[in-house]
């Protein structure tokens, strides 16, 4: 994983507030997010999303914003409601998937981002009707290969695996005290770059 999507300093000068270009480049590069202290999930942005934020990248929309550190929880954002809203800016779709074929850092998982809108491989209408991403995990509903495929997903299985299964959340980004970035669950879990 190159330094720069890790080092803060090495960040802030090589991307220079270019958030969505530092979002495509980790995907690209099949970097790695240490989540809940120890647990390796690969960056893995939708087609969609990937193409909007490169465009975004490139000086064509507004940047992903990343919030202060007096902002640790989604819960402290302007604005937080409990929804299923997102806008690819303050807050995105996402999926923790597990049991991942082949995933980078060894673990079998990846944090998935998604598009909002019209997003084949987003958040099905189950999914956004059901939404309840601000309570504890063991009491939500993770999503097998075969529910997303019959939800709308079609792809997922051939995605991630035939044993991958998914939860999904929305996530915000926020800096800490360090100057180190986070992307962070409605929920509370959040992860940071890491060099594997």
């Amino acid at each position: 994983m190159p330094s720069e999507l890790y080092d803060p300093a090495l960040r802030d000068s090589q991307y220079q507030g270019n958030i969505a270009k530092y979002l495509v480049d980790p995907h690209d590069a099949n970097a790695c997010f240490n989540f809940c202290g120890g647990m390796m999930f690969q960056l893995s942005l939708t087609q969609k999303l990937r193409d909007h934020l490169s465009r975004v990248g490139e000086g064509n929309g507004q940047q992903p914003m990343v919030f202060d550190a007096s902002k640790p929880q989604m819960s402290k954002i302007p604005s937080y409601s409990k929804n299923a809203a997102a806008d690819n800016v303050n807050i995105f779709h996402g999926r923790e998937v597990r049991k991942v074929a082949n995933a980078a850092g060894g673990m079998g998982f990846a944090l998935q981002l998604s598009h909002t809108e019209d997003d084949p491989e987003g958040w099905t209408a189950a999914e956004v009707k059901g939404y309840d991403g601000w309570g504890h995990d063991s009491q939500r509903t993770w999503r097998q290969a075969d529910r997303l495929r019959k939800e709308g997903f079609e792809t997922f299985q051939s995605k991630y695996g035939a044993e991958a299964f998914a939860l999904h959340h929305r996530f915000y980004l926020h800096f800490d005290k360090k100057n180190r970035l986070w992307l962070s669950a409605e929920d509370g879990c959040e992860g940071t770059p890491a060099q594997v």
